[in-house]
């Protein structure tokens, strides 16, 4: 069955770039807060520069979709309403999970562990999405995030002094390792958006599901 690049594909890429590029983003934020002042202001200039320059390539993509015909590309889009209702579900829970969990370290006094336990619930909301848009990289995505924050964890002191500074580790290594994860996820999709603008028809369905 050929299929044919679309608007559809290209916007749909393009959303995966800049959801990626605004949460990493946050996460660098997060990461550079933990910190407490050291290396700023540089280390958030870079970071609002990386996370600038990933959502210009994932508006890039929108721009270039124009040029695209409409219609659905392949046999996932059909089912493109029920889709948005499980992405909106999984969404909605990883919310629920992520409110629970501040509670439940503030109630037990220890807010320390909260962007640990944030980094492990937005980790695990990755896997069904993966396996909803079939977007392998997303399994990925989701074992790294939770993998980063157990190692931290069980490997890295919940502070260390750095040139007078006092880190708060698990906010620092969490959140930039989790913002790394989500930019270089980021640029994974932009590369696969470029991709499918030079792609013959029937190679759009193996490229997407990969």
């Amino acid at each position: 069955m050929v299929h044919t690049v679309t608007k559809r594909d290209l916007r749909g890429t393009a959303s995966g770039v800049l959801f990626m590029a605004f949460f990493g983003t946050l996460w660098a934020y997060t990461g550079i807060m933990g910190l407490q002042g050291w290396g700023s202001p540089w280390l958030l200039t870079v970071a609002l520069a990386i996370g600038f320059l990933l959502v210009l390539s994932g508006f890039s993509l929108i721009h270039a979709s124009k040029k695209f015909p409409d219609g659905v590309s392949s046999p996932e889009w059909n089912n493109s309403r029920k889709m948005r209702k499980w992405f909106n579900i999984i969404f909605a829970g990883e919310g629920i999970a992520i409110g629970i969990a501040i509670a439940v370290c503030n109630a037990v006094g220890h807010t320390e562990n909260i962007p640990i336990v944030i980094a492990i619930i937005v980790g695990l909301h990755f896997l069904p999405l993966a396996r909803l848009f079939r977007v392998k990289i997303y399994y990925y995505t989701g074992i790294l995030l939770c993998v980063v924050p157990v190692v931290t964890w069980l490997f890295i002191p919940e502070t260390l002094m750095v040139s007078g500074h006092e880190l708060n580790t698990y906010m620092s290594v969490v959140g930039l390792a989790s913002a790394l994860i989500l930019w270089v996820t980021s640029l994974a999709i932009w590369m696969t958006g470029k991709r499918l603008m030079g792609l013959v028809p029937d190679q759009l369905t193996d490229d997407l599901t990969r």
